[in-house]
């Protein structure tokens, strides 16, 4: 048999890696301000020359984040601030240095267009990138599953092994709304057990908290919970068990007749019906609240609108002017590495001061593009696209997708995450054009606005938007129809 070798070669490949201060910009430009306010935290907390104006002391602003670089005397910085007895400048130099490196990222954004997933494949996270997402992923409170909840039910039931073994297999076949989802014969067929033991089993999960879970379809699991509530022989479960089609397209004349009851009863029956729980497990599902902070906010004020970007929230920035000092009399020895600091802290306060301008360039294009929707709501949303947005900012378009992700704008209707404003649409005619998010919400409107007895059907919708002077295919108005979570025609008629 052969033996294993070990051979060198060589080989040359190309790749791009990021500076570590290119890869910071790029981070706060994307990162939302919850996230920024993190991560400026942790900056302060590694590097020394960094430090917080305490809240109340006045400062003067160096942009329009709040944050400044403060010079000896508590002035703005200028060059002479780092002067030395040699006569070089180092605050010339960084200062072209810093010209010179964003220069680099403005090439960056245009070498770089496949964005945020392009960057991963080819730049590897440190140690710390790695501990900050630790920490941020593991602040996230989590609530207790449904699985989580079930088992601790059946851990307070005397049963024996080989039953328990049967509850947690069934358990963990449960999903996160509450069912089944794996048939009884499947199961005995995998396991060997007979049917009617899992069967049994699975009454006594179905006997567990919440009313209707561990079913095998909704008309079982609103049985259940018509049970649980003591209405098992009741109208209610006789429309539920023999009319649940019926119910849904709410031919509740048809449903009396079958069961010679009146159509009133029918009604007020099919009211105690849609109390119930579709999905009982819902509430342990894991908790997808999105808790947002928006980063700038558009407000009327005396008739006039005004960008105010949400900087409070960040801390207030400065190199201290002790490790300065430091410097200057270079008693430690450190001056190498306190020079790389400030470099680090002033590059970091510049970034955000240039996150924060980008937010507020585009802000006010949207200001301006958006005017509409600003003044009557988001019916009047505008078709608009990243592209005619980076034009006007004099960035490109990828610049403008980092900027907005994640990120949330306040308006006089409410927060919207900022890649709303950005949507496709149709034309109206004289040169007019409506985003489709608009046209959703008139779709919308005009099934809110409808006969319940006669519903407008999906060619009927397209009628009235032609009328309008919109052009809509009947399918995109079918579409739109089912994103809104909207039923057919007739499946809305109420009799």
């Amino acid at each position: 048999m052969a033996g294993i070798g070990i051979n060198q070669s060589m080989g040359l490949t190309q790749s791009t890696i990021l500076a570590p201060q290119l890869q910071q910009s790029l981070h706060i430009l994307q990162a939302p301000l919850l996230e920024l306010q993190t991560l400026v935290r942790q900056e302060i907390e590694t590097n020394p020359v960094l430090e917080e104006v305490p809240p109340g002391e006045d400062f003067e602003n160096n942009g329009d984040t709040g944050l400044r670089i403060d010079g000896p005397n508590g002035e703005s910085p200028n060059s002479s601030d780092f002067e030395w007895e040699d006569g070089s400048n180092y605050g010339q130099m960084e200062t072209d240095r810093l010209a010179e490196e964003f220069q680099q990222l403005t090439q960056l954004d245009e070498d770089w267009r496949a964005g945020e997933r392009a960057i991963a494949t080819s730049v590897s996270r440190g140690s710390d990138d790695d501990e900050r997402r630790k920490f941020f992923f593991d602040s996230i409170p989590v609530g207790t599953t449904l699985q989580e909840f079930l088992s601790d039910q059946l851990r307070l039931e005397e049963v024996d092994d080989e039953r328990r073994k049967i509850a947690e297999m069934l358990i963990g076949n449960i999903n996160d709304a509450g069912y089944l989802t794996v048939s009884i014969e499947e199961l005995s067929k995998s396991t060997g057990v007979c049917p009617e033991s899992i069967e049994k089993v699975l009454r006594l999960i179905q006997a567990f908290d919440p009313a209707g879970v561990g079913a095998r379809d909704l008309r079982e699991s609103l049985l259940l919970q018509l049970e649980r509530a003591g209405l098992a022989d009741s109208l209610e479960s006789k429309i539920v068990a023999r009319h649940l089609d019926d119910l849904a397209r709410h031919r509740y004349p048809k449903i009396a007749r079958r069961l010679k009851v009146k159509v009133d009863q029918v009604q007020k029956a099919a009211q105690a019906i849609a109390r119930l729980d579709p999905r009982p497990g819902n509430r342990h599902s894991p908790d997808t609240s999105r808790y947002v902070l928006p980063d700038a906010s558009i407000v009327k004020v005396g008739g006039e609108f005004q960008i105010l970007l949400n900087s409070e929230h960040l801390p207030h920035l400065r190199i201290s002017r002790a490790y300065k000092e430091m410097m200057a009399n270079d008693a430690s020895g450190a001056s190498d590495y306190l020079r790389e600091k400030i470099r680090g802290g002033r590059f970091l306060i510049r970034s955000i001061q240039q996150r924060q301008q980008t937010l507020e360039n585009i802000c006010r294009v949207l200001l301006e593009l958006q005017r509409d929707f600003f003044e009557q709501g988001p019916a009047f949303l505008k078709p608009l696209t990243m592209n005619a947005v980076a034009q006007r900012i004099g960035v490109h378009e990828t610049t403008v997708s980092r900027a907005i992700s994640g990120k949330f704008l306040a308006t006089p209707f409410g927060v919207f995450e900022m890649r709303y404003f950005f949507t496709s649409g149709f034309e109206v005619g004289e040169g007019q054009s409506l985003s489709n998010t608009s046209v959703k919400e008139t779709v919308a409107e005009l099934i809110k606005n409808e006969d319940p007895h006669a519903p407008l059907s999906d060619s009927q919708i397209v009628e009235k938007l032609e009328a309008a002077g919109l052009r809509i295919a009947r399918r995109t108005v079918a579409k739109y129809r089912d994103e809104l979570g909207l039923l057919p025609s007739n499946l809305r008629r109420r009799y």
